[in-house]
């Protein structure tokens, strides 16, 4: 079953009478993602016939993982393409978007909060995998379905570097951070993207909401709002093809650059403050090119990486999915003002610049299969004796 944000209503009409924010995240916990587990698994027993793959590589929240791992005995590396979701003893539960509290009063509120999600907001997705893994002959000791695939993966690793992940005493013995993982970028044969009036403006803020979200009532429209006509800032918006003409009709003055897409190496060294929904790419591209932050995501997860660009400093987190045009021009005027946002961003910047992230992940694949091949050898070699 093929499941996207655009088609989730129209497949799961259901769906909608599920009230309350707590309601639908276990509906389409359960729906969109372990439901789906099985119709991966055939797929993959099928592509299997034809090709026999020594190892899988997935996203984290691809919940065939299991079913590779222990049905196939095949290992299995997880991508961490999000924040980390595994429950640390040292936080609050992931999916709410708290920061962590370090003092007597938060570590009680922290563990307070871990068994309400355990026991309350995840106990219809933990019943539906319960039942799932049971069927389907699969070990489960009763995790939320997040942690359940962190601790089935072989290897995860984390996109980002533990700059930019809470501190935790905890952490899974599986888990790697490998740094920033980002698109790959081609410039062969192309001209790079520029405007003239990149030049003719004293600061530059970039804005997007990724490819995903089309309502752009909910971020581009605020940003251009705060700066249209502006003398001093230019505002460049990239829709992801959504909506653009009519955009760029209804915002025609000199300091607004609305286009589908411009490439992000070519424009993130001319901006000044990057506004972002907090797609976990945008935001490591945007640190990555020390660019300071404003966030206004809160659904798909987006929560999360908000908080931590809030926690660490690396810019405003305004805890909303729609913000005023106000609050957009407030919080970029205060990236503008505090210096210590594009120093943190800086330095986090720095941190990520140590990894090179596809050697990384290329030393731990090697390695993975080079152990892979010791016990296939070492099983092929009992058979023969026994």
């Amino acid at each position: 079953m093929e499941v996207t944000g655009d088609n989730l209503e129209e497949i799961f009409p259901e769906r909608k009478n599920h009230k309350g924010q707590v309601a639908k995240l276990n509906f389409d916990i359960i729906n969109v993602f372990l439901m789906r587990s099985t119709e991966y698994y055939a797929d993959i027993c099928k592509i299997r016939e034809s090709f026999p793959f020594d190892l899988m590589i997935a996203d984290c929240i691809f919940t065939g993982i299991p079913f590779v791992k222990e049905k196939m005995n095949i290992p299995v590396i997880a991508m961490g393409i999000v924040p980390l979701t595994e429950t640390s003893k040292d936080l609050p539960p992931a999916g709410l978007g708290m920061v962590p509290s370090f003092s007597m009063f938060g570590k009680v509120k922290q563990a307070a909060l871990r068994w309400i999600a355990d026991n309350v907001l995840f106990r219809k997705s933990k019943k539906a995998l319960a039942r799932l893994t049971a069927e389907h002959g699969l070990s489960y000791e009763g995790q939320t379905p997040f942690d359940y695939l962190v601790k089935k993966t072989t290897l995860l690793l984390q996109s980002a570097t533990a700059g930019f992940e809470y501190q935790r005493s905890d952490l899974g013995k599986n888990i790697r951070f490998v740094g920033p993982l980002l698109p790959h970028s081609s410039r062969a044969n192309k001209e790079p993207w520029f405007d003239e009036r990149l030049h003719k403006y004293e600061k530059v803020v970039l804005v997007t909401q990724g490819t995903v979200e089309k309502d752009v009532e909910k971020l581009l429209v605020p940003t251009l709002e705060a700066f249209k006509g502006s003398n001093c800032t230019l505002v460049i918006a990239t829709t992801g093809g959504g909506g653009t003409k009519a955009l760029q009709e209804r915002y025609p003055q000199a300091n607004v650059i609305i286009e589908d897409f411009i490439p992000f190496g070519d424009v993130m060294p001319y901006a000044d403050v990057y506004v972002t929904n907090g797609g976990y790419g945008g935001v490591m591209l945007g640190i990555e090119n020390e660019l300071p932050l404003v966030v206004a995501g809160v659904h798909e997860g987006k929560n999360e990486i908000c908080a931590r660009v809030g926690y660490f400093n690396l810019g405003v987190n305004l805890k909303t999915e729609k913000p005023s045009p106000q609050q957009i021009g407030e919080a970029v005027e205060e990236v503008f003002s505090n210096s210590g946002y594009k120093r943190h961003v800086t330095a986090l910047a720095r941190e990520f610049s140590l990894y090179n992230s596809n050697e990384i992940v290329s030393k731990y694949v090697s390695e993975l299969l080079r152990a892979q091949n010791v016990l296939l050898i070492e099983e092929r070699l009992n058979e023969k004796i026994y």
